[in-house]
């Protein structure tokens, strides 16, 4: 089951927008360009926006790891 939270290993400032691109299998990048030009657009509006998804969205704990199952190759 897909949670949203924070990313721990691609982040910049505080990983909202991996978190957001991991969730949607998006690349981080484009997240990234999409928030600071919608903020540039939007006067500052969305920085309110990521600081409230920096402290509502928990942090990914140290032990999520992506699970193998036995149907997937290993290489």
């Amino acid at each position: 089951m897909k949670k949203l939270t924070r990313s721990r290993d691609d982040r910049w400032i505080a990983g909202v927008c991996g978190g957001i691109a991991e969730y949607t299998g998006i690349d981080a990048t484009v997240v990234r360009l999409v928030l600071v030009v919608c903020t540039i657009l939007g006067a500052g509006s969305l920085i309110v926006g990521y600081v409230v998804a920096w402290v509502l969205m928990p942090r990914r704990d140290r032990h999520d790891t992506v699970s193998v199952t036995a149907a997937d190759p290993v290489v």
